[in-house]
């Protein structure tokens, strides 16, 4: 085991700077035998660390390494596990605990008495030696001998340590006397013995010699123990005396510390009582101001406002643990409490004095709005009210039922208001709308007074909004035949020397402008209730409530928002932005029926002016989305405009359906349909109505149904023509179809002008065809014949010598259309063409122009033939194409 000490100590704890002290050889208990060593070593250096360390035998060869190593200040106990009987067996417990077996009892008795004597030595921890023997510990050793046990101990530890410098030379020294000195160690170390037992002796001899001096020594000795018991019995005395002012000093402490702690009390209670003063009292003036203060005048209402805010500071202070069990505190909240409802109850009754006379003041300025198309003006109510916006305010969050009782009542009177003032608005734009008929210049046939236009417009509202009574009641403005239109141009050019069309357009013109004064009046009047709303009740718009949406929203149940007031201030149940639009709805309710009924009568006066309408309401619902696509303005506008484009797409289904029901004339010519010139004059309003519109899309597909719809249409009249030809028909309508197109130059639209310019062309030539027909009959007679028998394989040379086609009949085929009978016939022709055509699209000449050309062909043609089956017979025609030239354009000039 000594060999394996110093090998251990050569080879691992020398370079870390480290002794060993013990070791001890043992293996895992209860696992398969696997020996290694555990060792107590200790720190060369200052401050010593003392280490357990575990070291076990590398695998690979016979050397040691080290494995682990524990601090011995993290040991908690060491178990010995029997502290009578011999067992090897024992536990040290650091972070766990760690069970081993050692290879001998003796082995593991001296590396634990070690780890006690480092401890005590290094440490003073306490660690628990548990079935360890009391002779082991040496804890038998009285507290006066700890030096000595001390240095007994370091002897112990220090049986192994190293030489110094100084003692390697004197060893050096001792050797170069003795020559045999390693040669033969046992000679040596008997030399060294005889030495020692010499010096032993001179040693005795020496103190024997001193046995006087130590006498002396101890009778002095004596003496000291005897001054030492004086001064004992001296200090016995003074601690007896030191005893009483010591108990003396501690009553004094013991005073001055109730005094202290009496004075603290005192400190915190004036700073309790401060604090409450501080925070709960009200003074005289605001309290004054809470009872009787003036909520007329402007001093009075910032008075009332200022003592309102103190009284809510007063109610709301963080009170200290405590506070809430005083009496004086529960009666000042107590008081709090009945000034707050006194108060809360004066302003509610003040401010519905104040809804009931501001809506009085407001109704007695309605006469002077009824004769002019104007909303009075909310603005000076708005702000006599704002005074009381911070009151408002106070009042939301410390009695939130009469908030909301006072909201009920405000919504309640302005609605009526606002009801009284929006429909005598909008009869005066109704009068308006329909004042026209009281001059007679718009329905020259249905002259009416002022007294009938007033009931047939009080007679469109109904319980539902929409309108009521016939279309006749109103004479709506449908577009007519443009027969129908001459005829009554004619009878107004009598009366105001102003076509029918400047009158639709005067008319049309005047209702866009009540129309857009109409919304131009409601805008402003919505945003500023709305924005008043807003400040006065203290509604955010454009926050939300965190965690409510609509769905969670209640409805207005009679004009109240549902919430839960049996607290103080109620969760939530309707977001603030919600509550200014349900407040919206409630207030200004009359303003989407009003709004459908104005509709309802600008569509029956003229369904065009649907078209009106449709722009204006888009862009005044795109101006309002744009600042909050959620408002009640937005909302309302948004719905009027569903209806407005459900007029639009109605008219076009109406005009659409006249198309269809279009009847025609079977003793007069067609002419242009009257729904051509109807589309045309839709199409040129439409262009001016929406240009730079925002709904240009809905236009763009209505022209596409729309001129669908005329196509189909006029090639059913062309059918159906009995006086008029079918060519006729199609050629003069896709001509103004075309010419229309291309005058307004509807970029939806150009496949459809291309597709009209090449029906009229279609026509043109087969009506051109149709009617130039077979003008030199007989002769067209012959030489279908003669081309009938090129076609069977006669040779064009050779038809001369057939019998029916030779010289001779030629000649007397020719001899039949002398110039004179041409130009008849021509005449004639000339003629039925001018009573096919009409005079409003002004082709006759077109016309007479491709059939001269026709004509020509067929002369050329004729010619050709002879040319070709009558070679060198000298057989001309009678007349030449200079003579046709002539012919027509002499009949032309003549008619």
């Amino acid at each position: 085991m000594t060999a394996i000490k110093h090998a251990l100590q050569r080879d691992i704890f020398t370079p870390h700077d480290e002794r060993l002290l013990s070791i001890v050889n043992v293996c895992k208990a209860g696992k398969k035998k696997r020996n290694c060593f555990l060792c107590a070593t200790v720190t060369t250096e200052r401050p010593v660390q003392v280490n357990v360390v575990k070291v076990k035998k590398s695998d690979k060869g016979d050397f040691y390494k080290r494995q682990t190593a524990w601090a011995l200040r993290d040991l908690a106990v060491v178990d010995a596990k029997d502290a009578t009987k011999e067992n090897p067996e024992f536990d040290l417990h650091f972070d766990k605990v760690y069970k081993w077996v050692a290879s001998s009892t003796a082995e593991k008795n001296t590396f634990i008495s070690c780890i006690w004597k480092l401890n005590q030595r290094y440490l003073r921890k306490k660690i628990d030696f548990v079935n360890v023997s009391s002779q082991l510990l040496e804890e038998s050793v009285p507290s006066g001998e700890n030096q000595s046990v001390a240095g007994g101990d370091e002897e112990a530890v220090d049986e192994y340590q190293e030489l110094n410098a100084r003692e390697e030379q004197d060893i050096e020294i001792m050797m170069e006397g003795c020559e045999y000195a390693i040669s033969n160690a046992e000679a040596f170390a008997e030399k060294l013995s005889r030495e020692l037992q010499v010096l032993d002796g001179a040693n005795i001899q020496s103190i024997m010699a001193s046995e006087k001096q130590v006498n002396i020594l101890m009778t002095l000795l004596d003496e000291a123990l005897k001054e030492v018991d004086q001064i004992e019995l001296k200090l016995s005395s003074y601690e007896e005396m030191l005893q009483s002012v010591k108990e003396q000093m501690d009553q004094i402490s013991e005073s001055n510390h109730l005094i202290h702690l009496s004075n603290t009390n005192n400190v915190k209670l004036l700073s309790e009582i401060e604090f409450l003063v501080n925070h709960m009292d009200l003074a005289k003036g605001h309290i004054k101001a809470l009872q009787e203060g003036d909520l007329a005048s402007s001093r009075g209402i910032e008075a009332c406002t200022n003592a309102a805010d103190a009284l809510l500071q007063c109610m709301n202070v963080a009170l200290r643990p405590g506070h809430d069990m005083l009496y004086a505190v529960k009666q000042q909240q107590q008081r709090f409490s009945d000034l707050r409802e006194q108060f809360a109850r004066r302003l509610a009754s003040h401010l519905n004095n104040v809804f009931v006379q501001q809506g009085h003041d407001q109704s007695s300025t309605l006469a002077q709005h009824s004769i002019e198309l104007t909303l009075p003006n909310h603005h000076p109510f708005h702000r006599d009210l704002l005074r009381y916006a911070k009151l408002m305010e106070w009042l939301k969050s410390t009695d939130y039922g009469k908030y909301e009782g006072l909201t009920k009542n405000y919504m309640d009177y302005l609605s009526r208001l606002y009801e009284r003032e929006i429909k005598d608005f909008f009869e005066v734009a109704k009068i308006k709308m329909t004042g026209t008929t009281k001059e007679g210049k718009k329905f020259a046939t249905l002259p009416r007074k002022e007294s009938a236009v007033k009931q047939e417009t009080e007679s469109l509202h109904g319980s539902s909004g929409k309108l009521t009574g016939s279309t006749s009641s109103l004479n709506k403005l449908s577009v007519q035949s443009s027969g129908n239109r001459r005829s009554q141009s004619s009878s107004l050019l009598d009366m105001g020397n102003m076509s029918a069309s400047d009158l639709d357009v005067a008319d049309r013109t005047k209702f866009d402008k009540i129309f857009e004064q109409v919304l131009s009046e409601l805008e402003p009047l919505c945003l500023a209730e709305q924005d008043f709303i807003s400040k006065f009740f203290k509604l955010q718009q454009h926050q939300s409530t965190p965690g409510t949406t609509m769905n969670e929203a209640e409805e207005m149940d009679g004009g109240t928002l549902s919430r839960s007031h049996n607290s103080g201030v109620p969760q939530t149940i309707l977001s603030e932005k919600d509550m200014i639009r349900q407040m919206m709805i409630k207030i200004f309710r009359c303003i989407e029926p009003e709004l459908n009924n104005l509709i309802a009568l600008g569509d029956k006066i003229d369904s065009f002016n649907s078209l009106y309408m449709l722009v204006k309401m888009s862009h005044h619902v795109w101006t309002a989305q744009n600042v909050d696509p959620a408002s009640f303005l937005s909302t309302t506008l948004g719905n009027v405009l569903v209806t407005v484009k459900r007029n639009f797409d109605k008219c076009i289904s109406n005009q659409i359906k006249q198309m269809e029901e279009v009847k025609i004339s079977k003793k007069s010519k067609v002419g242009i349909l009257t729904f051509v010139a109807e589309f045309e004059e839709f199409a040129a309003l439409a262009e001016s109505i929406f240009k730079n519109a925002e709904r240009r899309g809905d236009l763009d597909k209505a022209y596409i149904k729309l001129i669908r719809s005329v196509f189909i249409n006029v090639e059913k009249v062309a059918n159906e023509s009995q006086k008029t030809p079918r060519d006729v028909v199609m050629m003069e309508n896709f001509h103004h179809i075309f010419a229309t197109l291309s005058r307004l130059k509807i970029s939806c639209l150009e496949a459809e002008k291309k597709e009209a310019k090449q029906k009229y062309t279609d026509h043109l030539q087969s009506y051109v065809i149709y009617s130039l027909g077979q003008p030199l009959e007989k002769l067209n007679h012959f030489f279908e014949g003669v081309e009938a028998r090129v076609a069977q394989g006669v040779r064009e040379e050779e038809v001369s010598y057939q019998l029916a086609f030779n010289k001779q009949e030629l000649r007397k085929v020719i001899k039949e259309y002398p110039g004179k009978e041409v130009k008849k016939g021509l005449d004639n022709l000339y003629k039925k063409v001018d009573k096919h055509l009409c005079e409003e699209e002004n082709l006759l000449q077109v016309v007479w122009h491709s059939m001269q050309d026709e004509f020509i062909r067929q002369y050329k043609h004729f010619e050709g033939l002879i040319a070709r089956c009558y070679p060198g017979s000298g057989v001309t025609m009678e007349f030449t194409i200079q003579d046709i030239l002539d012919y027509c354009s002499s009949i032309a000039q003549s008619h």
